[in-house]
């Protein structure tokens, strides 16, 4: 009795599994021209500071970790300036908005009851 239970719900199972149809999966997701090259740009940021970490715990010579540290920074250069290529503008920064009297800061537009030198929520200079 318990085998014919389990081969009937193998069996539903299968037909689920076999019987879904294209038209019942959801559309894919429309990807970003330059989505490959975002994520090797954050790969290589990854390996850099990961390659700093071996340095600063002692793992890495001073030569090894200055010829690594080079070439994922040539590496990040060349990937930019494919992303740049791609979608001119993409990588670009945002303009610094003025700041007035050191009250808010440009980078996270924090605002603060006193003039500051440096922003109290990211750390930027503010002056």
């Amino acid at each position: 009795m318990e085998l014919v239970v389990a081969v009937l719900l193998l069996a539903g199972v299968f037909t689920f599994v076999v019987g879904i149809r294209p038209r019942d999966l959801p559309p894919p997701e429309a990807a970003s021209p330059t989505q490959h090259l975002e994520d090797r740009k954050a790969r290589i940021y990854e390996g850099l500071r990961d390659l700093q970490f071996e340095y600063r715990v002692g793992k890495l010579s001073e030569a090894d970790y200055q010829r690594t540290k080079l070439d994922l920074q040539q590496q990040l250069a060349g990937v930019m300036a494919e992303i740049d290529k791609v979608a001119p503008g993409a990588a670009a920064l945002p303009e610094a908005k003025p700041v007035p009297d050191g009250l808010s800061c440009a980078a996270c537009e924090a605002t603060f009851d006193q003039p500051m030198k440096f922003c109290g929520k990211c750390g930027k200079a503010i002056a």
